[in-house]
């Protein structure tokens, strides 16, 4: 009876985690910045804290920036199991709002990606160019084993990093390409998102796109970052242009 009961304990959990884990990769895709935490080299079997951007790569996996002479940076090196913690933002109390704790290894960004991983990182955090080399900063990936999300009272899950990461069809020089022509030739669609949206553009201010991948964009205010979901997920350049048409238009 007790195999029974575990069974369908575990078919249940998975059929939570397919519900759950729409809502908790969108927290990833909407925030930008969490608290990595990792092993404390000075203090052996205590975890540090330390607040941190990010922004995701090809296969939905955050990607830092980090200094070789921050203490995090160091800490990761002798061992490489952190976690990334979430909170939504924007809400009035922080216990009702959803959080995310992704948890996996850290590894350096090096490789056939690395240059594209930077470039688009650097869109994200445009003031962070330059970083890695005059202080000595590198791109870390943030593999994931597991993530727990917590979307409400009671609603406490495990989920699944298959079901959490996603991979960017736009990925590398599609995206730059996008990205560069909304920013050149469609200024004023880029406007219309943030109306539509209720984002809030100061005066003089000219939005700019950050980055697309199948479930929306991201939009940069000055420093501030923005996403805006698609309707529906879009899977090819046709499909995206479509969608982005239709946005403007709607506004």
């Amino acid at each position: 009876m007790a195999k029974v009961d575990s069974a369908e304990q575990m078919a249940n959990t998975m059929s939570t985690n397919k519900t759950i884990a729409p809502e908790a990769r969108g927290l990833l895709l909407s925030e930008y910045q969490g608290v990595l935490a990792t092993q404390s080299r000075v203090l052996p079997g205590y975890p540090f804290g330390s607040v941190t951007p990010y922004c995701l790569d090809q296969n939905g996996q955050p990607i830092i920036l980090i200094s070789s002479l921050a203490q995090h940076t160091r800490n990761i090196d002798k061992d490489p199991k952190v976690s990334l913690t979430l909170t939504e933002s924007n809400v009035d109390d922080a216990q009702t709002g959803a959080r995310l704790t992704w948890v996996g290894d850290a590894h350096k960004v090096e490789g056939d990606d690395a240059e594209a991983v930077a470039e688009r990182y650097y869109r994200f955090f445009p003031h962070s160019k330059g970083y890695h080399k005059t202080h000595s900063f590198a791109f870390y990936r943030i593999e994931a084993v597991r993530a727990r999300y917590i979307g409400g009272f009671g609603r406490i899950h495990w989920v699944s990093k298959d079901d959490i990461s996603g991979e960017n069809p736009f990925f590398g020089d599609v995206e730059a390409g996008m990205v560069n022509h909304m920013n050149e030739d469609h200024q004023d669609a880029l406007v219309k998102y943030c109306i539509q949206n209720g984002v809030e553009v100061p005066e003089g201010v000219q939005p700019l796109m950050a980055g697309i991948d199948s479930e929306g964009i991201h939009l940069l205010i000055e420093r501030r970052l923005v996403r805006i979901a698609f309707e529906t997920p879009v899977t090819t350049p046709g499909e995206a242009r479509q969608a982005l048409v239709a946005m403007a238009r709607a506004a």
